[in-house]
């Protein structure tokens, strides 16, 4: 049986109001309810994976007892497509990387923490979110290694969560804001040059992250880098199927 792999990324739910979280929640689950029936985009494409490469949530934390609201109708929804049979993977993204099992035991959703390699119909793909891959961004980098750490963890799980949920969107803004910046040049993205180091991992690479929809050739004019983009201002995806991948645009 053929392949049919759907992914997408940076949903960011929480961001800018409750509204447009909404109206972009109810977009993104009516995306994955069509990828998985084979309708709109999907028609003869019905997934038979869907991979959520990270960033769905602007913040994320599991606390010992409860978790952050909102998020109810994609929550649901997940849970419903896998119930369903259809193998659902969430890739830990930097703003959903405080996730402790949650998402496992309540959805039952395969989660990612680095990027894995797939063959599907003979393509070999790389995916995963894409923060902190590559050289440079040693700031980033290092902030990152203190949020892993249990101790930060530990530390944060103590403040009332309407204090330590504010604190955490402010800091998820700024973050958010470094990954949209623009396109200047190959050289300059370092998910291309991460790529370009793994030419021999992998047919094609696609990841999240960087808020743009791209489809660049890389060096050696076969293999190929893909961003899912975003679901805030581009709402794009990535289809791997009988073989192939491409970007779609959701207009």
């Amino acid at each position: 049986m053929a392949s049919h792999v759907h992914l997408a990324s940076d949903l960011h739910l929480g961001v800018p109001n409750l509204r447009d979280s909404h109206l972009r929640e109810r977009r993104f689950v009516q995306w994955m309810r069509d990828a998985a029936r084979g309708e709109g985009f999907a028609a003869g494409m019905a997934a038979t994976e869907i991979h959520l490469l990270g960033d769905l949530f602007d913040f994320w934390f599991e606390y010992h007892k409860a978790v952050p609201k909102g998020g109810t109708r994609l929550l649901g929804a997940i849970a419903e497509l896998v119930d369903g049979g259809l193998p659902v993977h969430y890739h830990v993204g930097n703003h959903d990387l405080w996730t402790f099992g949650y998402l496992e035991e309540e959805l039952g959703v395969t989660v990612h923490r680095d990027p894995i390699v797939r063959t599907f119909d003979g393509l070999t793909c790389m995916l995963g979110h894409g923060d902190g891959l590559g050289a440079g961004d040693q700031g980033y980098k290092a902030i990152k290694r203190v949020f892993q750490s249990r101790a930060c963890q530990k530390a944060f799980s103590w403040l009332h969560p309407n204090l330590g949920i504010g604190l955490a969107h402010a800091w998820s803004a700024k973050s958010r804001q470094q990954s949209e910046g623009p396109w200047t040049s190959p050289e300059q993205e370092h998910l291309v040059q991460y790529c370009e180091h793994q030419l021999e991992t992998a047919d094609v690479f696609v990841f999240g992250h960087r808020h743009l929809p791209i489809d660049h050739t890389l060096s050696d004019g076969a293999s190929r880098y893909l961003n899912a983009g975003d679901w805030i201002k581009h709402h794009t995806s990535v289809a791997i199927s009988d073989g192939e991948a491409r970007l779609i645009h959701h207009d």
